[in-house]
Formats: structure tokens, sequence, C-alpha cells
């Protein structure tokens, strides 16, 4: 067990280690703090920086400080301020432990801050308002912060707004309990609440509040998920970008480390509240009634354990928040009608898989028929291995990661994509650039190159790699599809082939450098979507 909840740490804190260390690494030459632009805003004046094409404007409360009595409360409003606060740097992460070695917690309770990065000179040269882009950040829920992604590139050259967002995580965000009334979600609650205050002050920084795009990478994309399900979300976004983080994404057991069995980020309400209970037992706070109370005096570094926030890293349904599994809720329509993007890498699962090979090795052809049959069971193993057979890969890691990703993250996001395009407009992508900057700066395994791996579209869209020309080009191409759909739900770029909507043959657009790496695809039948779509034991589940 304890091997499993390391792996589970390290996977979930692998990319936002990265983040954290390059977003921190080069930030923008700041000017004095008495020379920034200054921007009114619902609770008062805030003083950002200029940094030439674009400015910023960092650490600005859009919820009271969750602290103290209003530790797992709905977020509240942000308390009035006088004067010009300095908005000249990030505020305090949330609490989370280390990136790199186990140690004390760090951040702070008192973190619902947002960043924003606007253009110069506020509207556009037409004096249009611009398009809000809201990112909700990736880190499994327990990790990770909006201050580490820096969009000037979507600022500068795709003329977006766009706001970077930190929520509660772990025991913080995604507890429950009977005294609670169940699992409230408060890390989507935080959200919400940061979506209402760019709808309030969007417009002071020359955007538009009735065009906002929410967008967000792994758990951030699963955020957006929740919120395109979730009632109480209505009216608060009118697109919605999701990647690598579909409503239906899913890890068959036992696949990547023995005894880890199948991984769903949303569960029913129910299992949450008895986790909790059993929880607060642990802590000493047993007793009939006040058990909240008692949890409340505790310090946060008493709940900030690597138990407790992996425990409560999962979003509940068959709550007022989410009534259904979001997946179901898909299937039944019951979603908001806004247009959707969304899509996967197309090496999503190498970069997991590389951390656990030497634990839990494929070194030949008898230990890969292995693990299908431990994963999937011995007949449905067959029809698997019929359609990866080692013989067609340069190892059987790489066979491995390969079925792994198309059942967990590729044909899953198809699946989502067919019931959404039932109803809203739906654009579909993978990310192909197999070349793409290991900007992780973690070595790769022999044998297991990470490829497109899991967030390896991120320094496309984001200051955080050098790219060579062919990439840039792509970096300038996706980020005028990216801006493009949230100025006007449909994702065109200058110069770029188009992107056809969702249709009956499912087409997906392959993103790649090159003449021709931005290309229509057949990925279902690349990606044998047919055989997943049968849910194959193991799988997937009901909830």
């Amino acid at each position: 067990m304890t091997d499993i909840r390391q792996f589970r740490r390290r996977c979930a804190l692998l990319l936002p280690v990265v983040l954290l260390l390059l977003g921190a690494a080069a930030p923008p030459e700041r000017p004095a703090a008495d020379t920034g632009p200054v921007v009114s805003t619902d609770r008062g004046s805030v003083r950002g920086r200029a940094h030439g094409a674009y400015r910023t404007f960092e650490g600005i409360p859009f919820a009271a400080p969750p602290t103290g009595v209003l530790r797992w409360r709905l977020p509240e409003p942000a308390p009035r301020w006088e004067g010009v606060r300095d908005a000249g740097a990030p505020g305090a992460r949330c609490v989370q432990l280390p990136v790199l070695e186990p140690g004390a917690p760090i951040g702070s309770e008192d973190c619902l801050y947002l960043n924003v990065t606007a253009p110069a000179g506020g509207r556009d040269a037409g004096g249009r308002l611009r398009p809000v882009m809201v990112w909700f950040h990736g880190g499994g829920f327990f990790s990770g912060a909006g201050d580490s992604y820096r969009p000037d590139r979507l600022a500068v050259r795709g003329g977006a707004v766009v706001v970077t967002v930190n929520y509660r995580l772990g025991v913080f965000g995604l507890f429950g309990h009977p005294e609670l009334g169940g699992a409230p979600d408060f890390a989507l609650a935080d959200q919400r609440a940061a979506l209402r205050w760019v709808r309030a002050n969007a417009e002071g920084f020359g955007a538009d509040p009735r065009n906002v795009t929410v967008f967000g990478e792994s758990a951030g994309a699963l955020s957006v998920c929740a919120h395109l399900t979730s009632p109480a979300s209505a009216g608060l976004f009118q697109k919605a970008i999701v990647q690598s983080g579909s409503c239906s994404i899913t890890t068959p057991p036992l696949s990547l480390l023995p005894g880890l069995g199948t991984y769903e980020p949303f569960v029913p309400e129910r299992r949450t509240v008895e986790e909790g209970v059993l929880a607060a037992a642990r802590l000493g706070c047993s007793r009939p009634t006040g058990v909240l109370d008692c949890l409340r005096r505790l310090d946060s570094g008493a709940l900030a354990t690597a138990e407790l926030m992996q425990r409560f890293s999962l979003v509940s349904y068959g709550n007022d928040t989410l009534p259904l599994e979001p997946r179901r809720a898909l299937e039944d329509g019951r979603f908001h009608r806004v247009p959707v993007m969304q899509g996967a890498t197309q090496d999503e699962v190498r970069l997991f898989l590389a951390q656990t090979l030497a634990a839990y090795p494929i070194g030949d052809e008898a230990a890969y028929r292995a693990r299908l049959e431990l994963s999937f069971g011995a007949s449905a193993a067959r029809a698997v291995g019929a359609l990866y057979p080692v013989s067609a890969y340069p190892t059987p890691a790489v066979a491995w990661a390969t079925l792994l990703t198309d059942a967990s993250f590729l044909c899953p996001a198809l699946r989502d994509g067919r019931a959404l395009a039932r109803h809203v407009p739906t654009y579909e992508y993978r990310f192909s650039d197999r070349d793409a900057p290991n900007f992780t700066g973690l070595p790769e395994v022999p044998g297991l190159p990470f490829g497109a791996a899991h967030g390896f579209e991120l320094p496309y869209l984001f200051t955080m790699a050098a790219l060579t020309g062919p990439q840039q080009q792509l970096a300038d191409r996706m980020t005028g599809y990216w801006t493009g759909f949230a100025r006007t739900g449909v994702p065109a770029a200058p110069g770029a082939p188009p992107w056809a909507r969702h249709g009956s043959a499912a087409a997906v657009l392959s993103l790649a450098p090159g003449a021709d790496g931005i290309r229509t695809v057949d990925a279902r039948a690349e990606h044998h979507c047919a055989l997943w779509d049968a849910q194959w034991p193991g799988v997937t589940t009901s909830g």
C-alpha cells in the first residue's frame, strides 16, 4: 500500500514539479511597484506591472481566506481594501506537500488568489472587449498553483485576457463528512467563485464578462468537465476546453503497479463521506457531535499528510454540485450548452509508466502478456493482445503505454466527444509532436521515450520551454486555435488548416510540426476505440 501511495503522489506531482520550477525560473522583469497600471475591481483597486506588450496583475484575492471557522465552508466574498493594493507578485499557493522530497507541507490555507495577464492597451484595436480565458491548473487535485503558468503568448499573440486560479487542494478542497451534509466539493466552489469574480471585474481589464472560456489540463481538465455538468456553474462561462482529462478518463487495474486498482477521478459522495468519518476518528475527532469544530482547531500540518491529501483528491458526485457522475451526465445530455474543444496527447501514459518500470518491469513478451491478463482478464487479454502485438512496437513498454493511452485517455475523450456533439459544437484534437521538448527535466527510461506525453502540449500554449522553428510555428497555430475558439467558438487561426467540428466520421485534428503536421486523422480507428468502447471488465465501472 505504501508503494501505491508513493506512486500516486509521484505521478500526480510529476508535472507540477516541473511547472513550479519553470514558473519561478524566469519571471518577467518587474518595474517599480508605484509605476504599474491600476485597475479598479469590486473590492478595491490593484496596481499591476507592465511588460511591454502585456500587463500582469497577480495575487488578487477573489474570496475570503478559508481559514479558521471558514475551513470547509463555501467561499465567501473577499474583504474590501482601501487605497491601491499591490498586484505585482502571486499570492500564496494552497497547502500541499513539497514537490521534490517528503517534508513538511508548503503553502497556506489563505490561498484563494488569481492572476490576470492582459494585452497592453485594454480593448483591442477596434475598441472591442477581449475574450477571457480562465485556466484551472493540474496536479491531481492535491498540488499545483495558477502562477506556475505564464500565459503571455495567449495574451500577446492571441489577444485574450487570461486568468489563472488557485483552488483548495486535497483534504482542504475535497473533504466530506456528515456534519458538512456530504462532500460539497470546495475545490470546484472556489473555481466558481473565481468565475464570479471574472464576471464582475473582467471589463476593467479590457475583457468581455459575457465571453468566458474555461480551460484546463489534467485535474484542471477534470474541473472543466465538472463545471460542464454542474447545475451550480450555469451561466458562468460560454465555452470550454478540456486537455488530457475527459469526463470518462479511467485507468485499468494493476496496469501501472501491482495492487493499484482502477482509477476514476469522480466517486460517489457516500464514499467520500465514509472516508471523512474514518479520517476524523484517526485524527482524534470521533465525538458524537462537534466533529468539524474539533477538526477546524487542528493545525493545517496535521491535515496535510500524504495519506489525507491523496485520499481526498477525488471529486464527489451525487450532491448539489454534481447530481450525476459527469460521464453519465454527458451521455444523458445533461450539461451546459456551450461549444467544447477537447483532446489528449498521443503518448499520455509514457510519462507515468516510466516512473514504475523499475519496480514493475515489462521486460519481454511473456511479462507483457502476463500484464494483459492481470488488467483485462484472460479472454479480453487475447483481444487486446491481437490489436497491440509486441512485435508492432519497439519494446514491450512502448506497446503497454500505447494501449493504456488509448484505453485511458484517447478513446474515453472520443466517447465524450460523441456525447457532446449531439448537442453542441465540438472540436477534437490529438497533440502528436513526439519530438516535443522534455520540459520535465526527467531522464527518459531506456526503451520508453516520452514522445508526446502527458502535459507535453503545455509549452506550446504557455511560456515554459524552448521550441525549434517548426515547433514555434505549431505553437503559434495552436495559440491561434485556442484563442480563436475563445473569441468566437470556432478554433480558426490565420494561416492554419481549417478545423472541422465533430462529424459522423469522428475526425480529429492531429497537431504536429511541419508542412503537413496539422491534419485530420481517423483517431477512432487509429486507437482501436471499438475495442475500448466495449468496456472490457476492469476498464470502466458504473460508479
